[in-house]
Order: structure tokens, then sequence, then C-alpha cells
């Protein structure tokens, strides 16, 4: 019989990808493409199930003669390999970013004469939309754990904004832009012990305690399904940070990054204009050994800050405990700088790229804003973090309104700057 090939994500099936299947068949034995996580990565958000879970689910469907991965956005390599003499594929991909895909499969089946054969889309299925429904419902701690270890291996570098309440983390839940046909989005949120005290009107000293800012995390976990990174600051007392990992592993929280700092807290931008005082590597990897202790599951990651370039302790220094830090079981790296060049960042990347057996390494690029993530990724960046834009945002725009409604005493002038009701009602589910 002939051979045919079909390529889909497969995370959402429905009965459009039963057409597909049937359509195949007719025309000889079916193999399933099924894209790996790095590959719908590639272009749009991590699917819900991994990709064997999603290997087996086509596996199970008649009509199916075999099941093998797609391990990218382009068809090629697949086709290359298994010379099918049909590609059957929905017309839905004529346009927008898989269209240039299509092209390269109509070329490449020509070099042995195969054909590619489109039915139409079906009618009334969108997998948008069944995305939107499934996340509308919410997730579980079980899934939303796994998924910054998910992201690591399938993506180059992952995206990370502030959330500091409900609000604006469906603000990093929803915002998306098309860039060159591709959609961009962020791939979790930060829970910075800054952004939610000074939400709360309080300094960044360590005043807002756990209990307070896990109310802050389960506000956002209510009406989110993305990643979260929780700011630990320097995690308290080995004997406290244990309770802190396995009260956010319970949750369902990614990761935590705590500060080889001791003492009172500081935020780390205040550099050396204030007293800071860096812990002992032999006390934080004791902390950080103590933290992977307490853990249930291997999938809540422990993520290590070095601020030694911040304390103006060297270079050496930073790179000396990234390496015991690395030793005493962190799971990444963060590296930071109050520099407003990114130029002692590229050097630790460069360095740290020499060091046996790294972790993901992890950067915040506040001062030194001006870098692009094409850059830093290039440079060995894994995860970059947003950490504090949506509230620095949010605080000049809210006293402009403020001031123009008291300089004339009325609403009506402040209107241009505000969303309007209808889209405040609309903004969260279940309003209507």
């Amino acid at each position: 019989m002939k051979k045919v090939y079909v390529g889909m994500s497969a995370d959402l099936i429905h009965t459009g990808h039963l057409n597909i299947i049937n359509e195949a068949k007719k025309y000889g034995n079916v193999t399933v493409g099924v894209l790996t996580d790095k590959a719908i990565a590639s272009y749009k958000r991590l699917p819900f199930l991994s990709v064997e879970e999603r290997k087996k689910i086509v596996e199970s469907i008649k009509g199916v003669s075999k099941v093998v991965l797609q391990e990218t956005l382009d068809y090629v390599p697949n086709l290359i390999k298994f010379k099918p003499d049909f590609v059957v594929h929905g017309d839905d991909w004529r346009t927008g970013p898989q269209r240039e895909t299509r092209e390269r499969v109509i070329k490449t089946l020509s070099e042995w004469g195969g054909k590619l054969i489109e039915p139409k889309y079906t009618p009334g299925i969108s997998s948008t939309k069944l995305n939107y429904e499934i996340r509308e419902r919410g997730t579980t701690p079980g899934i939303r754990i796994k998924l910054l270890r998910r992201l690591l291996a399938s993506k180059g570098l992952i995206r990370i904004m502030e959330a500091h309440n409900g609000l604006t983390g469906l603000i990093v839940e929803k915002t998306q832009v098309d860039v060159d046909n591709y959609k961009k989005e962020f791939d979790g949120m930060w829970l910075s012990s800054l952004t939610d005290s000074v939400s709360k009107g309080k300094p960044d000293i360590g005043f807002v305690d756990l209990t307070s800012r896990m109310n802050t995390v389960n506000n956002i976990l209510e009406v989110t399904t993305k990643l979260i990174i929780y700011d630990g600051d320097s995690g308290g007392l080995p004997e406290h940070f244990k309770f802190m990992v396995r009260t956010l592993e319970r949750e369902g929280v990614s990761a935590v990054i705590i500060e080889d700092k001791v003492g009172a807290k500081k935020n780390s931008l205040f550099g050396t204009d204030v007293k800071q005082t860096q812990d002992s590597i032999e006390n934080f990897c004791n902390k950080i050994k103590e933290g992977k202790g307490a853990l249930v599951t291997d999938d809540f990651m422990i993520i290590a800050r070095i601020e030694s370039l911040i304390l103006k302790a060297g270079m050496d220094d930073a790179l000396k405990r990234a390496k015991a830090y690395i030793g005493a079981g962190a799971d990444a790296i963060m590296i930071h700088s109050k520099e407003k060049t990114a130029d002692e960042i590229l050097e630790f990347c460069s360095k740290y790229k020499q060091i046996k057996n790294i972790v993901p390494l992890v950067v915040v690029p506040s001062t030194y804003s001006h870098i692009t993530e094409e850059e830093l990724e290039k440079a060995g960046v894994r995860i970059v973090i947003y950490a504090n834009q949506l509230l620095r945002s949010s605080y000049p725009s809210m006293v402009k309104v403020a001031e123009t409604i008291l300089s004339n005493s009325r609403a009506k002038e402040s209107d241009d700057l505000c969303i309007s009701i209808k889209d405040v009602l609309t903004l969260i589910p279940g309003s209507k």
C-alpha cells in the first residue's frame, strides 16, 4: 500500500483530527507524526499533555498504522526519512504561521513525486476555542508544578512576567502579540516580594509574612493556569525554609528563588548603599540541601540567587558560589546585577559555561533593560524574569487619573485614560 503521513499536535483530539485520519487512510497506511513539546513550543504555548501522553492517545485511534515523533515544526526531516507518497493536512495552514511549512512540504514531496492532500478544514471546530474553554476551567497543582521543567526541556528561553494580584495574573495569562506570524506570550509569573509588599502599601523589608503572601499566591492560582516562580527572599532559617518549600510544592508552584544573604531584608537594588550581608557558602549550601530534602516530588525547583555582583564581592566569588550551589543540589542559578549595562552579566554567562554540570541560568534585567531576549539566549540564559514592570507602570497611570479628577472637579477628563466599564465587566471571566 501507499504511505501516508499526517502531522499533528494531538493535544486536544476532536472530530477535525478524526476526519483528517479518515481521509488519510483512503490513500494508504497512515503514519502520524506527533509534534514534540519542543516543536509546538517553537510557535505557540506548551501543550496541556506531554508528548508521551499524546503519542499514546494517537496510537489508539482507529486507522492509524504507526506513530512517530516529529521533532520540529518543519515536516521536512520526517518526510525525507519516511518518503511518504502523500501528506494529508487540513487547508487551514495556507495562511498564518505554518504557510512556509506548507510550501516546504510541497517542495520536498516533489522530489519523489509525492502529493499534498488538503481536505477542507472541519467547520465548527476551533482548537483555539477549546484551549480557551479548558483554561477557563483552570488547572491542578500537579499539572502546573511540572510546567517549568517541561518548558526547560522544550524551549530555548523562558519568559516570565511579574504578577502581584489576580488581575495582573490574568494579564500575564492572556496577553499575546503576533510577531512575524508567531504568537508571543509569557510562559509564567514571578511572585515578587517587592511588588507584593508595595501593592499592600508595605515596605520591602520582609514585613509581609508567608501567610499573607500565600493569600496573594492563591488569588493568582484561582484565575490562571501558567507556571509560578516564587520569590523566597533569603528563605529564612533552614528549618523554616523546609516548610516554605512544602507549602509552595503543595500549592503547585513550580519553583522558589532564594538569595544568599542573611540578616534584615534589604532590596538588592540598593547594593552597597545599605548594609547587606552575604551568607557563607557553607550555610547557604546547607539551606539548599534542607529544602531539597523536604520535597515530595522531583518537579519543584529550588533556584539559588547569587548576590556577589550586587555586593561587589567580585566575579570569582560569584562563580565559586555557583559551583558550590550546583553541588548542593540547586536546580538553577540566578545571577543578579544592578548595573545599567549588561557587561558583568554577560561576562558571568561566558565564564559560567566553563563550569561542569551546569544548571539553567536565570537573569532579571531590571536595570540593564536594554538587552534583548535574543542576546540573553545567545549568552546561555534560559529564564528571563521581568520582575516589577506591571506594578511600576500601574502607579503613574493611577496617579495621573487621580490628579486629573482633582484638577477638573469631575471624572470626564479621565475617561480617555481608563478602559470602559463594559471592558472591566468582560475582563474577568464570570462577570456576565
